[in-house]
């Protein structure tokens, strides 16, 4: 005789950060829920973001639109979302259990003290509402039921045993970080239900580049400086002013992140080491009278260039033969080619670091087949996705945590 299935009213997949939240939210407002998740260990990805402090969201996501801030095919599906539960609202959350936190760099919030506190507040809400765990429950099949007397449509087989829901709710996240738990889980689910998926691929990761130690880039690594990166063209072109860092394979840092989802294979990517001169005119305007070397007029127009990168530069073999010699006598031909080279220093990635090292993907469950306002499939009623199973990627700088709270709170007040 087969066991009788747990019944609950709502049965999330994934109990990370988006689903941990829509858990408590539906739990708190009387409805049955259960989250059921393959780790044993929950919200590492919580744990590990931000350096062990978690940037729980963004200042800027304030409840005007924030598409601007999405990479999607589709970035008007998150206005509803983020307008309705704000980087405010969950700031409220965070104060109302005596989270100290601080604001680090373009609205940026962290934890003062550990991104531990976070989960511990999610896990408190899941508390409050009731919520049932299944921790370390590998899942073996999904299936829609005919209707049933008691209003169930899902029927899920794991190894936690058997249960039914009448809604379902997929929080699997994306590919990033498979060390930590990360599958294909999400997607496979969404195609078993006849929806389409955008190819998912590393977003926030870093860059590499052939030959960059045969270049000598290689011994460039730890230098850190802002920049201006970027790349595409027309409607596809982004720009960020941020810190780029060199590193033995590549370049990572700030830029290179959010850079990076935006960046297409085949396509090159500038970076301008000062952005706010034209490097060329300066050089060629202010040579007039000059006793000072080439070398030093460099370093009097961009202080903030570190020495070993200005070594460096100079030491190229279009720019070597001139280096110490005095800046008046530079033709402005070889000065126009320095300036420009320092502000606009054209690379072709070859790749990047791949889901392993990146902090999100880009791509996922198409969302032209998603209610913006619900989270519900439009395919399959009562099913749902939220955070970042979704073709939604923000930037760095907690705007991928948001979007798994407000996207959550949708999907919980839909079904609740």
């Amino acid at each position: 005789m087969s066991p009788l299935p747990h019944f609950f009213h709502t049965l999330i997949i994934g109990a990370g950060a988006a689903g941990m939240m829509a858990a408590a939210r539906i739990g708190q407002r009387g409805f049955s829920v259960a989250l059921l998740d393959h780790a044993v260990k929950i919200g590492e990805k919580i744990r590990i973001s931000g350096g062990g402090r978690c940037n729980f969201t963004n200042r800027h996501l304030d409840g005007g639109d924030a598409s601007p801030y999405y990479v999607s095919q589709q970035p008007r599906f998150v206005r509803h979302a983020l307008s309705r539960f704000s980087a405010q609202d969950f700031v409220q959350l965070v104060e109302a259990h005596g989270i100290a936190y601080h604001e680090k760099h373009k609205g940026q919030l962290f934890c003062s003290g550990s991104a531990q506190e976070i989960i511990a507040m999610l896990q408190e809400e899941c508390r409050k509402g009731g919520v049932s765990w299944h921790t370390g429950c590998r899942i073996d099949a999904v299936c829609a039921l005919p209707e049933q007397a008691d209003g169930a449509r899902f029927e899920i087989r794991s190894s936690s045993g058997l249960f039914c829901c009448r809604n379902l709710i997929t929080a699997t996240g994306g590919l990033a970080v498979p060390a930590i738990g990360a599958t294909a889980f999400g997607y496979e689910l969404a195609k078993q239900f006849g929806h389409s998926i955008i190819t998912p691929e590393a977003a926030l990761v870093p860059l590499r580049f052939e030959n960059w130690t045969e270049s000598g880039l290689a011994a460039l690594s730890g230098i850190a400086l802002p920049v201006c990166i970027r790349t595409g063209s027309g409607k596809t072109a982004a720009a960020f002013d941020e810190d780029l860092l060199f590193r033995h394979k590549g370049l990572s840092g700030p830029a290179v992140l959010q850079i990076s989802s935006y960046w297409q294979p085949g396509n090159s990517i500038t970076v301008d080491f000062a952005p706010d001169t034209d490097l060329a005119a300066a050089l060629c305007h202010g040579k007039s009278g000059q006793k000072i070397q080439l070398n030093t007029a460099i370093r009097q127009l961009c202080p903030h260039l570190p020495e070993r990168l200005l070594d460096c530069w100079l030491a190229q073999p279009a720019f070597a033969p001139y280096a110490a010699h005095k800046w008046a006598d530079v033709p402005n031909t070889l000065l126009q080619q320095l300036g420009r080279s320092l502000n606009e220093w054209t690379l072709l990635p070859s790749g990047s670091d791949g889901h392993k090292k990146a902090e999100a993907t880009r791509g996922g469950v198409n969302v032209k087949e998603i209610h913006p306002k619900t989270m519900e499939s439009r395919l399959r009623p009562g099913l749902y996705f939220i955070g970042e199973v979704m073709d939604i990627t923000g930037w760095l700088g907690g705007y991928n945590f948001q979007w798994a709270w407000s996207s959550a709170v949708c999907a919980a007040d839909a079904v609740s």
